[in-house]
């Protein structure tokens, strides 16, 4: 089949790349040139474990293509998917007007029956939207459906190529056997294609999100319990774990959520409730409790130090909101550094992926280092931030010898307080008692 892949970010370049991995002819389109050229060259500007092969085997074997034309990019498409940003407005609310825009350049340019589909994360009521926009100057038949997506970072391929489920959003008995067959190769082990209405599929991806992030920030609170009442998290996560009714996933305490997804969908959701005249309590004390925890480790360190940071230096290990991602939209290291240097600290940082990311945002405020022992060397602490597997098992006692002081703050609970405590390190972490000199 032929498709279209519009927008060449996170979502639709693994979308496009996918797709094409499993025979299909994908032309991507980006308005990018700069982008596009990289990508036509076999660059790829996101770093997603796994893309890089399947990205290079279908552009050697010509079935995955890129463009700066729209014409071109979807001329004799049966399938046209809008993978574009719907980045939060201020008031939560997801912009949509680059989906609309696309929408509407899409109408004349339609010349047979065309199935457009809604990649993005949007608001119940975009699929409707979208098809007035092409409706406004099509002069063909053609569907609009809703194809929320489910990847996760760092395991995006996995995700695609093997997914749970398959939601797809539409009233259109031939965009289903269209949408049905484009989804075979990937759902041979029988997990579900679940059809539904345009509006439930839109709401579903919203729904999943906000569940999972109130699912974090409920252990995050009962972690922030445990401090106070003397218990221990992790304990306590396995004891419930085990339930089947609530699962082992999505149970470990940190220092909040971040990422293009949970934040943005938290906020979207609430905001539709809220325009539907509906006071959707939970998710605003997610997005509070949220917001406070991902400075947890400053509130601990504050303490720890008498209340003043100022002249420390803070040796923050990981930047990327989770592991196996370049990603640092919300992610809890920004607000950190933000708070530390308006605080008077020094910063020095590592992380594996997502240190030129930092770099275009933070510039030279703080000192970017080659690895996790340099960041180290000379600071009064370590935060840390992102659970890479290179954090989880340093060198404690090349720490000991580089460090100012044996202190680090773990906002990911990477390592066990006795065993912190035997090698003397002052130690602390989150809903686990703290390791005091």
């Amino acid at each position: 089949m032929k498709l279209a892949v519009v927008g060449t970010g996170y979502v639709g370049l693994v979308t496009g790349t996918c797709f094409a991995e499993t025979g299909n002819t994908v032309t991507c389109v980006d308005i990018d040139e700069r982008k596009v050229t990289k990508l036509r060259n076999g660059e790829i500007p996101i770093y997603e474990p796994g893309l890089d092969a399947l990205f290079d085997r279908n552009i050697k074997q010509g079935r995955l293509h890129f463009t700066t034309n729209l014409k071109e990019g979807i001329e004799g498409a049966k399938v046209i998917f809008l993978a574009l940003p719907t980045p939060p407005g201020e008031d939560g609310s997801a912009d949509l007007q680059y989906v609309l825009k696309v929408a509407s350049d899409l109408g004349p340019l339609l010349e047979d029956y065309t199935v457009i589909v809604d990649k993005s994360t949007v608001p119940v009521g975009t699929a409707e939207k979208v098809r007035a926009k092409i409706a406004e100057k099509a002069k063909v038949d053609f569907n609009v459906v809703s194809n929320p997506e489910f990847l996760r970072e760092g395991v995006a391929v996995e995700d695609f190529m093997k997914p749970d489920r398959v939601v797809v959003g539409t009233n259109s008995p031939k965009a289903q056997d269209v949408m049905d067959k484009l989804y075979a190769p990937m759902v041979r082990q029988g997990n579900p294609v679940i059809f539904m209405d345009e509006a439930s599929a839109e709401l579903t991806k919203y729904a999943a999100n906000s569940f999972l992030a109130t699912k974090i920030t409920f252990m995050n609170e009962i972690a922030n319990l445990c401090e106070l009442l003397g218990a221990d998290v992790d304990m306590v996560r396995k004891g419930i774990g085990t339930d089947t009714r609530i699962g082992k996933r999505f149970l470990f305490a940190g220092i909040g959520y971040g990422g293009s997804c949970f934040p943005k969908d938290v906020q979207a959701l609430a905001k539709s409730a809220k325009d539907a005249d509906y006071n959707f309590k939970i998710l605003n004390s997610v997005m509070d409790i949220n917001k406070g925890q991902k400075t947890r480790l400053i509130d601990k360190a504050k303490q720890y130090y008498g209340g003043d940071l100022n002249g420390k230096t803070i040796a923050i290990w990981g930047l990327a909101f989770k592991p196996y991602t370049d990603d640092i939209r919300e992610a809890p290291a920004l607000y950190n550094i933000e708070q530390l240097l308006e605080a008077g600290a020094k910063v020095k940082v590592y992380d594996p992926e997502a240190m030129k990311n930092v770099r275009e945002i933070v510039g030279d405020k703080i000192e970017y280092c080659v690895d996790e022992y340099h960041a180290a060397e000379q600071a009064d602490t370590i935060f840390i931030m992102t659970e890479w597997p290179i954090f989880r098992t340093p060198d404690f006692e090349k720490l000991s010898s580089i460090l100012k002081g044996k202190v680090i703050f773990d906002g990911r609970n990477l390592y066990e307080p006795d065993a912190m405590k035997e090698l003397g390190f002052v130690y602390y972490s989150i809903g686990r008692k703290d390791i005091h000199e």
